[in-house]
């Protein structure tokens, strides 16, 4: 990846606010939200990295790329804002959230739902994959981050 600078992820739909510790909207973490301004371009790259794995994992399970150049063409035809970094499953979920109602035939658009879930529409598709995607980001952070004070309730 070049050197750029990492854009917030965030979409302007923040619940950290409201005393979510994973915020709905973006998935960062609550004290990613307040200090990303503070962070570096490489910690800024870190959290990238983290959630666009997140998302590409949760995509991956139910749809399959079958056409990245396709996909990638129907994105700036469309004028879809993605990120170029990120993998094909990251950008076919900012298409699903960009016009997920509007997309008569996956195979128009380089993708394809996996047969479990082709009983589903793209919007409540769309909307499993985001769930799953904050269901992930707050399960990690509930093992890695949120660590419990082992001291709490100990006397000397």
């Amino acid at each position: 990846m070049l050197d750029c600078s990492v854009k917030t992820p965030c979409i302007g739909v923040c619940s950290t606010g409201i005393g979510d510790t994973v915020c709905r909207g973006c998935k960062r973490f609550s004290h990613e939200v307040i200090h990303w301004n503070s962070y570096s371009p490489e910690q800024k790259r870190v959290i990238d990295d983290r959630l666009a794995g997140f998302l590409s994992q949760c995509v991956a399970n139910k749809l399959r790329i079958t056409d990245k150049s396709l996909l990638r063409w129907q994105l700036q035809v469309q004028n879809v804002r993605h990120e170029e970094h990120h993998d094909e499953y990251c950008w076919v979920f900012s298409l699903l959230k960009a016009g997920a109602g509007q997309i008569d035939s996956t195979r128009d658009f380089g993708f394809e739902v996996d047969l479990h879930y082709r009983q589903l529409s793209l919007v409540e598709l769309r909307e499993q994959i985001d769930a799953e995607y904050l269901v992930l980001s707050q399960a990690h952070y509930d093992r890695y981050i949120a660590v419990p004070d082992l001291f709490a309730g100990t006397t000397e």
